[in-house]
């Protein structure tokens, strides 16, 4: 057994350990901060001029479309070059990676997998791939606060504490949610509370925000006006939204693997013409809905303001449930957040709009509905529901809708465990899928001799 005085002597090591990571902790924030939000700046640029793009190749008739369809499939075939040839860690969202190398299962990846990330990422997002933003940014952030770790000479469990606050000031920059941010790295990432990430991981996300809104602005991603607080008529109906939510998640989580797995059977064809392919249906869709492509920002936008119909719902739900998953086999840069926000928001607008219909006669706000799909859902899928509540409501700035949530989130989460459906990154980390025929990459989480 030690002795005191080597105790003593540990005990403040640590200490001096962790002001170090405290001091470091800023610096790591506000380079994934800049990082993230010339990201986010750029993937605007990139979705306003594909609009654009669409807006004038209308009126060249075919050559327009043709035109349309080969920007896409080469911007996504690009895409899944620069990750074949410079960083095969930077494919899909590259969470589990994060989490691979966090728990000691991998090394992190060399350094040039942030330009990697960030041009794959905007050349994919803006070819209209239903990809979110959060996915390299989470991943870009880890890899700069790591990076900053080597810079001043840390040893592995300091570095790997500035890449776990990295991570959650990738995500903070991603979706403006500082607070989830933090939550993400302890709930999804380390699954355990860790008192020196917990510290490091609220210090960078608060820099990562305020030096992000300088760029960015301070106000909520998501507009929503205001909710009044369920009645006690009306609460039973959040958690039979929340059972829905569970099981168009589990769904969803099979649908993705399923795509991924469609692609690997084509292991023959480059990862490059597999991915042009994919890129090609895409532009098609722009072509004549340009407004469905993308990251899905403006469609959730759309939702939370309570538009669309009964009759409509489902059919734009079907279309992005489908691109996504379609997208996400792309094996290019991108996350899975953003277009979860997307299917939950409409997949609560049309239960809240179902409900209004039926019960007339109470005071019923679709919105609200909507507000908490979003979060249902995506503890649904990824299984990390205090995340998914904080990201909404700090992406919203709606607070009156904390206790549905958590109700919505019960449900979903008991839904997918009883029917013991594992959360989208362990499938996709554990090396549950066959490999894909792009040369010697596997499929993100798994190993050549899975």
């Amino acid at each position: 057994m030690n002795s005191k005085p080597e105790r003593a002597s540990e005990t403040a090591a640590q200490m001096r350990s962790l002001l170090v990571l405290a001091l470091l902790a800023p610096i790591a924030g506000a380079a994934a901060g800049i990082l993230g939000a010339i990201f986010r700046l750029a993937l605007a640029r990139a979705d306003r001029l594909r609009d654009q793009i669409v807006v004038w190749t209308h009126g060249q008739n075919i050559a327009g479309f043709l035109l349309v369809v080969t920007a896409c499939a080469s911007a996504t075939a690009i895409a899944a070059w620069l990750v074949r040839r410079f960083s095969p860690d930077a494919s899909g969202s590259g969470i589990p990676h994060v989490e691979a190398v966090l728990a000691g299962h991998v090394p992190q990846a060399p350094f040039v997998l942030i330009p990697v990330k960030f041009l794959g990422g905007l050349l994919a997002i803006g070819a209209g791939l239903a990809l979110g933003r959060e996915g390299p940014s989470v991943q870009m952030g880890a890899s700069v606060a790591h990076l900053v770790g080597k810079i001043f000479k840390r040893n592995w469990p300091d570095c790997r504490v500035l890449l776990a606050a990295g991570a959650g000031a990738g995500l903070a920059t991603a979706f403006n949610a500082p607070i989830a941010g933090a939550i993400f790295v302890l709930e999804e990432l380390v699954r355990r509370f860790e008192p020196r990430i917990a510290i490091v991981a609220l210090g960078a996300s608060a820099t990562a925000i305020t030096v992000a809104r300088l760029f960015l602005g301070d106000a909520p991603d998501f507009h929503v006006r205001a909710l009044a607080f369920p009645s006690n008529g009306t609460k039973l109906l959040f958690f039979v939204l929340g059972v829905l939510s569970g099981l168009a998640a589990i769904a969803y989580n099979h649908a993705i693997l399923g795509a991924i797995a469609a692609a690997a059977r084509l292991r023959r064809w480059p990862v490059e013409l597999r991915a042009a392919l994919i890129g090609a249906a895409v532009g098609t869709l722009a072509w004549f809905a340009p407004g469905l492509v993308g990251g899905g920002d403006p469609i959730t936008q759309r939702t939370l303001e309570g538009i669309g119909t009964l009759a409509m719902i489902p059919l734009l739900f079907s279309l992005r449930f489908g691109l996504g998953a379609v997208s996400y086999a792309a094996a290019t840069p991108g996350g899975l957040f953003a277009p979860l926000l997307v299917l939950g928001a409409q997949l609560g607008l049309f239960f809240g709009l179902g409900c209004q219909f039926l019960f007339s006669g109470l005071q019923i706000q679709p919105e609200a509905f909507a507000v908490v799909g979003m979060a249902a859902f995506f503890a649904g899928v990824v299984r990390a529901p205090l995340t998914g509540i904080v990201l909404v409501s700090e992406m919203t700035g709606n607070v009156t809708m904390l206790l549905p949530m958590m109700g919505g989130c019960f449900a979903a989460m008991l839904v997918t465990t009883i029917l013991r459906n594992p959360p989208i990154y362990d499938s996709l980390s554990e090396g549950a899928l066959p490999t894909s025929g792009s040369g010697n990459r596997p499929l993100e989480g798994t190993s050549e001799n899975d």
